[in-house]
């Protein structure tokens, strides 16, 4: 069955043309990826994480199975480790990147590996946040670009996986960490930095392909003489170490020249005396000038974040039609359980984001009012019943404000919507994000919070945890309308991103070890495989030969507690392999593909 919709949101899907140099251009509206392939982390420059093949679809995907399942020599299986990394595949060959930012190249047609590249990363690195990871790679003139957690970035010959160049783009002892899939756009590879629990100032830059020297560099939290400046203290070096860090591959469009990314917290986490003001740009989408680096708008998600609110979830670019008219939007699913939907051209709401007053508290020098988008939230934003020996304040909402004594409310620092993917099908305007629903004990405030030594942590209070269990949230929204088409609880925490498919699916992974296939219209479960490790990575769907396939890395998260492994899998239609064993924490022997 070939895809018979018209693809109008994916007007700037990637295309790899032919030769050696691997350059990328925009095609044509109805254009299909070149030879099915999945060239970047979430799938087309507008980070959809949507397929247009349809040869696995509701009717058959019951028939699924593993083509062959490949060994990662036990790379990243330690407990400090996560395997988040979405697969990129061009010509043939797979590519992944382990939590410890080795990198593999494996054959389609075999499941055998190709190359490896070993990062050798230093152990004593110490300003890792949420776990050792790296959540992909990038593709571009005939190279693999890997963003490393020791602030190295990396170009290997995607041929051989010999080093091309290599660059120390920010210092570790800094703070700074890599934990994005780098983009590859027009020459340029643009990534962004984690490290905004170390105290540091937020940036996203911009390097030259060939040879990695740096082309710009744009600075999330403003200086002095710059837009936005005013919204830090004038009499303290706060906005030195405000944070708003990146986690995120940026999305492009290419017609408007602008790639677009959202930021994370305010530093510290949750002292926000240090900070009046609203503190720009945290936690807000942020739309840049993709040539030059140069600011184009914002809209700021959280005024004087002191919630760990962030956003750390990849924007969406759709075009999709609200009050009979074809709007250019940009959307993102936050920590704060709401999906914000914003023209992306000018930056303001599409269907409405009001301005409500909020609970106060003077000491944390709370903002009078935040955003509260129209439409749905995906996750609850208070509690009915307070927990075992905490009391309910302000019905445990959220906003809600705290100091030391501590409150419990809802959604917690973990979200909302956290680190995995989202995914949105063109066809029907359905969004797709993966949630939690938890309660969690917010306590923070220092009257005199010291200034962070390098590389520190500056947190101005502590994640208290949840007082009692959460539940995953699996939710689809209409972008017409912002509000659910349908929305289930999971028993164990959602914490993989999602693919969805013009064959009517969404693929997303399970702690447990499953694969599952979920009917895009309903969510019910259609199709389910073990794995034999946690599936915390969104699959990438392409074809190969007439062939349409699906390909997971099933390595575990510390984040989703899930247990590790060093697997790649492939299936499609034509695999003949069975399932794995249940999953558990027993790391791996390394061995070689695996084809029944």
């Amino acid at each position: 069955m070939r895809n018979k919709i018209n693809l109008s949101s994916l007007s700037a899907l990637v295309v790899v043309l032919a030769g050696g140099s691997a350059l990328y251009a925009q095609q044509s509206a109805s254009a299909a990826p070149a030879a099915g392939a999945w060239l970047k982390a979430g799938g087309n420059l507008f980070s959809q994480n949507y397929s247009p093949l349809a040869q696995i679809n509701r009717q058959n995907v019951a028939n699924l199975k593993a083509v062959w399942r490949a060994r990662l020599d036990g790379s990243g299986v330690g407990a400090k480790y996560s395997g988040e990394a979405q697969p990129v595949v061009y010509q043939g060959v797979v590519y992944i990147v382990t939590g410890a930012d080795d990198v593999f190249a494996i054959s389609v047609t075999t499941g055998e590996v190709m190359w490896k590249h070993h990062a050798h990363l230093d152990q004593s690195i110490s300003t890792v946040c949420c776990g050792w990871t790296s959540r992909g790679l990038a593709l571009g003139e005939g190279k693999v670009f890997v963003g490393q957690l020791d602030g190295r970035l990396v170009a290997l010959d995607q041929k051989s996986g010999e080093t091309a160049w290599s660059i120390q783009a920010e210092r570790w002892q800094e703070g700074y960490t890599i934990t994005a899939a780098p983009l590859y756009y027009d020459g340029m590879i643009i990534v962004g930095f984690a490290g905004g629990e170390n105290g540091t100032r937020g940036r996203v830059k911009a390097y030259d392909s060939k040879d990695g020297h740096l082309i710009w560099t744009f600075y999330t939290i403003p200086g002095p003489g710059e837009p936005g400046h005013e919204t830090w203290p004038q009499d303290n070096d706060a906005w030195k170490h405000g944070g708003a860090t990146v986690w995120q591959t940026p999305a492009v469009d290419p017609d408007l020249g602008l790639i677009y990314f959202t930021t994370g917290n305010p530093g510290p986490d949750f002292n926000g005396r240090i900070r009046p003001g609203n503190n720009l740009f945290s936690v807000s989408m942020l739309a840049v000038e993709v040539k030059t680096g140069k600011y184009r708008w914002h809209f700021q998600q959280v005024h004087h974040d002191i919630w760990d609110y962030d956003s750390p979830n990849p924007v969406i670019l759709l075009d999709v039609t609200i009050n009979g008219r074809v709007r250019k939007a940009a959307a993102e699913a936050s920590k704060t359980g709401w999906v914000y939907i914003l023209d992306r051209i000018t930056g303001k709401p599409l269907i409405g984001i009001d301005e409500k007053p909020v609970a106060q508290e003077p000491r944390q020098l709370t903002s009078p009012t935040q955003p509260f988008p129209r439409g749905d939230a995906f996750v609850p934003h208070e509690m009915e019943i307070a927990p075992e020996d905490f009391p309910l304040v302000n019905q445990g909402r959220i906003f809600t404000p705290f100091w030391t004594d501590g409150v419990v409310a809802k959604p917690s620092p973990r979200g909302g919507a956290n680190w995995p993917a989202s995914s949105y099908d063109p066809a029907t305007n359905y969004f797709y994000v993966c949630g939690s629903d938890s309660a969690n004990i917010f306590k923070g405030g220092d009257e005199n919070q010291a200034t962070p030594r390098e590389g520190e942590r500056y947190l101005g209070g502590a994640f208290g945890g949840s007082p009692i269990p959460g539940t995953g949230i699996f939710a689809a929204l209409d972008m017409k309308t912002n509000r659910l088409v349908w929305r289930q609880a999971w028993k164990d925490s959602c914490y993989s991103g999602s693919v969805t498919t013009a064959g009517g699916l969404v693929f997303v992974g399970r702690n447990d070890g499953r694969l599952t296939a979920m009917d895009s219209s309903n969510g019910k479960r259609l199709w389910e495989f073990q794995t034999g490790a946690g599936v915390n990575a969104p699959a990438s769907v392409f074809e190969y030969e007439g062939n349409q396939y699906v390909v997971a890395y099933s390595a575990g998260s510390q984040f989703g507690g899930s247990p590790r492994g060093d697997s790649v899998w492939l299936f499609s239609l034509n695999g003949a392999l069975g399932p794995a064993s249940p999953a558990s924490a027993i790391v791996p022997a390394a061995s070689n593909a695996t084809v029944r």
